[in-house]
């Protein structure tokens, strides 16, 4: 395998993204990153910027959620895994539909978060192919998919 493309989904309030796409950069992995859109008003006000204001706030949020769904659905689809995480502050429902929906079309995913959620997760880390806790973590599985080399291994061992 020479290329991956990877779906990260999930919270938006940390740097987690940025932290494996940097990791992935520097081992040299050729990983290509697709996410939902990050920036949380963009994400809410999609369906009434694109297809008209709204009066009430279930049809805007009835518009945008479908708007950003065919963008995820999308980017799903297309990917080879999908990387959902969990964060500890915000309930992140559409994770947990994107873990969802990853696994409905049999793509595998791998499930990033605190410890502390294993007891909640417990269906949605059993569907994930891993559990990871770090960004780090998750750049180890990726490196491993690509190159089957382990953490301070080198690629000789890793084909012995």
């Amino acid at each position: 395998m020479s290329s991956l493309e990877v779906y990260l989904s999930g919270e938006i309030h940390t740097n987690w993204r940025e932290e494996i796409e940097e990791g992935c950069k520097a081992a040299g992995l050729d990983v290509t990153f697709t996410a939902p859109v990050t920036i949380h008003e963009n994400s809410d006000d999609c369906g009434v910027a694109i297809l008209g204001e709204e009066e009430s706030g279930f049809w805007k949020d009835h518009k945008g959620a479908k708007v950003n769904a065919l963008r995820t659905r999308t980017l799903i689809e297309r990917a080879d895994i999908v990387v959902v995480r969990f964060g500890d502050k915000y309930k992140q429902w559409n994770a947990a539909f994107d873990a969802g929906y990853a696994a409905a079309l049999n793509t595998p995913y791998i499930v990033m978060h605190d410890p502390a959620l294993t007891h909640p997760l417990k269906e949605v880390d059993g569907a994930a192919l891993a559990v990871a806790e770090t960004p780090g973590q998750i750049v180890q599985i990726l490196d491993y998919v690509l190159t089957g080399s382990l953490p301070g291994r080198s690629a000789a061992e890793a084909a012995a």
